[in-house]
């Protein structure tokens, strides 16, 4: 995992919160329908490759390396605009999503047990 900046602007680098582990949050949403897709991480370096290649690529907590979304399902993602939070510990992907979001190889992650029924 990068120490450093990453190849960000350095005052993008400078807005970001980092947890103890120098990562952030990270959610994919997608641009057509709204729907949110996944939530990942990213450290400094990987927010740097999503901003040069507009691919989502993250970085995984338990391989301890980084991945590009769909490179190895072929279920990518393109991404169109990237958002902080108001806290700058979070960022927003909005993406075009081809194919499954998660890994469970549904749409999103986020279609399954609903604990809440909307109004």
């Amino acid at each position: 995992m990068s120490g450093g900046a990453g190849g960000l602007d350095p005052a993008v680098a400078a807005r970001l919160k980092r947890n103890a582990e120098g990562l952030f949050g990270a959610v994919a949403q997608e641009r057509s329908t709204g729907d949110v897709l996944m939530v990942a991480w990213m450290d400094d370096e990987a927010l740097a490759r999503t901003l040069a290649t507009r691919k989502g690529t993250y970085y995984s907590r338990s391989r301890q390396q980084y991945w590009v979304k769909g490179e190895t399902s072929g279920h990518t993602q393109y991404v169109h605009e990237v958002r902080l939070d108001c806290d700058g510990d979070t960022v927003l992907l909005v993406v075009d999503q081809e194919g499954a979001a998660c890994h469970t190889g549904t749409h999103t992650c986020f279609d399954t047990d609903v604990l809440l029924p909307a109004p």
